[in-house]
């Protein structure tokens, strides 16, 4: 994880999914935030290609700090406050 570089995008990310109901319209018929928001809302958000979304959401999921969730053909991100609380206690240690 601490190889991972830092990216303004997916810092974005996290800090949008701590409410995703505030950052993301509502999906079809899910509200954000239920199950999660999916890569095409990141990448409307972001301004960006759906594939750039994924990469960074792929990369987030791959170090711990998103879940994923397959819902039909859709897959849904949000946070894992259990690991993100974790990595923050690992950094206040001063790690």
């Amino acid at each position: 994880m601490l190889r991972t570089p830092v990216s303004e995008r997916r810092l974005d990310i996290l800090e949008w999914l701590k409410d995703p109901a505030a950052h993301f319209p509502s999906q079809r018929r899910r509200a954000p935030g239920e199950d999660g928001v999916t890569a095409d809302a990141v990448a409307a958000k972001l301004g960006v290609r759906r594939q750039v979304a994924d990469t960074h959401l792929e990369l987030l999921t791959d170090i711990g700090l998103l879940r994923a969730k397959r819902i039909r053909r859709r897959t849904y991100y949000r946070r894992d406050e259990v690991r993100i609380a974790e990595v923050a206690r690992m950094f206040e240690k001063g790690w």
